[in-house]
């Protein structure tokens, strides 16, 4: 959602102490840009789901959210300027449907054209 929503400023829905317990998430809260530079649309329907990428300097974020519904969708990373990337990935997990808090963390090495998988909780 600190992807998604554009808010000049980011803040914990929760108290702090909450996001200690997940240093490596506080971490990437914590690096999120309250300004863009850019903004390209993904994948998207109107009150059902959305899927942006965003650039900040020479950073991209991709940021997804559905609505009531799981949804699995494919990502073209070819808006990515040519050449390889690092990817890091935070997932809904398991059992995501059930605890928001539910997710897995991976790193990948991609480059621009490639395609990601995502599964998308409700």
């Amino acid at each position: 959602m600190y992807v998604v929503f554009n808010s000049p400023i980011n803040m914990l829905c929760d108290s702090p102490t909450e996001y200690m317990r997940e240093p490596e998430s506080l971490e990437f809260i914590a690096s999120v840009p309250t300004v863009w530079d850019e903004t390209v649309p993904l994948n998207g329907k109107v009150g059902e789901y959305i899927t942006l990428a965003r650039r900040s300097h020479n950073d991209w974020y991709i940021g997804g959210i559905t609505g009531w519904e799981s949804r699995d969708m494919t990502v073209d990373l070819s808006f990515l300027p040519s050449g390889q990337y690092e990817m890091t990935l935070f997932r809904d997990g398991t059992n995501a449907h059930h605890k928001g808090t539910d997710y897995r963390k991976e790193t990948r090495s991609v480059t621009s054209g490639e395609t990601v998988q995502l599964h998308l909780a409700p």
